[in-house]
């Protein structure tokens, strides 16, 4: 028993610290046409760090999945802003 309580420590301590998944929803005013969506996903994609991208042409909105010990939110933007299409931080719904 000892043993398996002296791995598992061991386990703990040697593993690099827990990925914390964070969304953010970012808008994207100038998603404008079908293609636009696309183009904003590859360039979030590219990211290191982002876990999943979706877009809502409709409402001008791509919610971005990350890992927020690799990247910020910062990061995100730049990305979306290099790629033609610069975007903001949704504020928050209550």
């Amino acid at each position: 028993m000892k043993r398996a309580i002296l791995a598992s420590a061991v386990l703990v301590l040697a593993s690099p610290g827990w990925a914390a998944q964070q969304m953010v929803t970012l808008l994207v005013p100038g998603m404008n046409c079908a293609t636009c969506p696309i183009t904003v996903k590859k360039a979030l994609t590219r990211v290191e760090g982002v876990i999943n991208v979706k877009s809502n042409l409709a409402k001008r909105e791509t919610t971005v999945v990350f890992d927020d010990t690799r990247i910020n939110v910062d990061a995100l933007t730049t990305a979306t802003t290099e790629a033609g299409f610069p975007s903001t931080v949704a504020p928050n719904k209550p």
